[in-house]
């Protein structure tokens, strides 16, 4: 009668290895197929446009606030780091693109020294965030 007992108490035990395996599997799955996006930090409204084309590789933004202060991952940057910055980011994810975020109230000035630092850091034709109807 004990050996019976016994056996029924080994066998009610529930092995979670399995399950554990398939938990981490599906862990370093999202893991190594997430696109980090390296976000501006600031909201800016965006100047409407008609013929906008959605980039979906966009994983560096680039922010200009209506103060024309430069914003790049909820970081205030001086647009003399912008190349070196863009430079180090471009080299962890070469397959991103950059999108400058201008807001409506910011100035050409602010933008255009944001273009030549980006043109500085090797991309030759960086893309301008717009509202699409």
């Amino acid at each position: 009668m004990r050996r019976i007992r016994k056996k029924q108490e080994e066998d009610a035990k529930i092995d979670i290895t399995p399950m554990l395996d398939v938990v981490f599997i599906m862990l370093i799955f999202f893991i190594v197929t997430a696109s980090f996006i390296k976000e501006s930090g600031v909201n800016v409204e965006k100047p409407e446009a008609v013929t906008s084309i959605k980039k979906p590789k966009a994983t560096i933004l680039l922010a200009i606030d209506a103060n024309d202060e430069i914003w790049l991952d909820k970081n205030n940057i001086d647009p003399r780091a912008i190349k070196a910055t863009i430079g180090r980011l471009r080299a962890e994810n070469p397959e991103g693109e950059v999108v400058v975020q201008a807001d409506v109230e910011s100035t050409a000035e602010a933008v255009i020294k944001v273009i030549d630092a980006l043109k500085d850091a090797g991309i030759e034709i960086p893309s301008i965030a717009t509202k699409s109807e």
